[in-house]
């Protein structure tokens, strides 16, 4: 994998009534546009093998969510919210003109952005792609965040230590040391991210409003990822029993830079079906 900061995706500003947003697009392909939501102390450059290899056939639209690289403002921030994410998201696909709908992929924290922009505007939903989600529902007890030791570690200067404990915590023991260079870099612009991210920890969805979704949904876990993410698949399925699942063979949570082939075909073949 290319290590560094220099195979950076171009980009573009999308000025927005209270900020701006950061996105990067690629290919103009016949089919539907395609939106990448990332999670987690992530950016557009988490997508780095998705956005080619969609664009053969679709318009790739993959945004840093606001706050994030490079947006260079200090944290915590208000505006760093689920609900405001997805209206952001709303306004960049109507700028681009894509009224009749995308294609949306969320990972992680993304899922929850993308199933909050589902419900805030389904008619720009064509189709639906949740990759590990990890939010909890209304209809469950709060738990204990499992990143809090990480905030902490922020607060206190360490920023190194912050980020493993937050990355081998969602991906596997041991996988912070193994990351490649370009990804390190993703993370350390994001780290500070966490900051905001506490404020909205545990906020629920509502397994009523996942139900009635009224597009196509593909739920997506890594074969090793950790449990809590097929916990929510599983209660997703049962809301959603015409939504289809895949598992991505040889990954955990990272899956689609883990094993970007089989994620992409995943993808893809059921963006065609719909």
């Amino acid at each position: 994998m290319p290590a560094s900061r220099t195979a950076e995706p171009p980009h573009h500003v999308l000025p927005l009534p209270d900020g701006s947003l950061h996105y990067t697009q690629a290919g103009s392909g016949a089919g539907a546009p395609i939106l990448l939501i990332h999670g987690s102390l992530c950016d557009y450059r988490y997508w780095r093998w998705q956005t080619p290899a969609f664009a053969d056939r679709h318009l790739v639209i993959a945004p840093s969510l606001r706050g994030c690289w490079p947006d260079r403002r200090s944290h915590p921030q208000d505006g760093y919210a689920i609900t405001r994410h997805a209206s952001d998201l709303a306004h960049l696909l109507r700028a681009l003109d894509a009224y009749d709908g995308a294609h949306v992929v969320g990972h992680s924290r993304g899922a929850q952005v993308a199933l909050a922009l589902a419900c805030q505007a389904p008619e720009l939903c064509r189709s639906l792609t949740l990759a590990d989600p990890g939010f909890r529902f209304t209809d469950e007890p709060e738990t204990p965040v499992f990143y809090a030791d990480a905030v902490q570690r922020l607060q206190d200067g360490d920023t190194e230590g912050a980020i493993e404990q937050f990355i081998d915590t969602v991906n596997g023991a041991d996988t912070w040391r193994k990351m490649v260079g370009w990804f390190k870099d993703m993370v350390r612009d994001n780290a500070t991210t966490l900051l905001s991210q506490v404020r909205e920890a545990n906020l629920p969805v509502d397994p009523q409003a996942a139900a009635a979704l009224p597009c196509p949904v593909l739920l997506v876990g890594g074969a090793l990822s950790p449990a809590k993410y097929g916990t929510r698949l599983d209660r997703l399925q049962q809301l959603l029993p015409q939504a289809r699942r895949a598992r991505i063979a040889l990954a955990a949570h990272g899956m689609n830079l883990a094993n970007p082939r089989t994620f992409n075909r995943t993808v893809l073949e059921f963006v065609a079906g719909v």
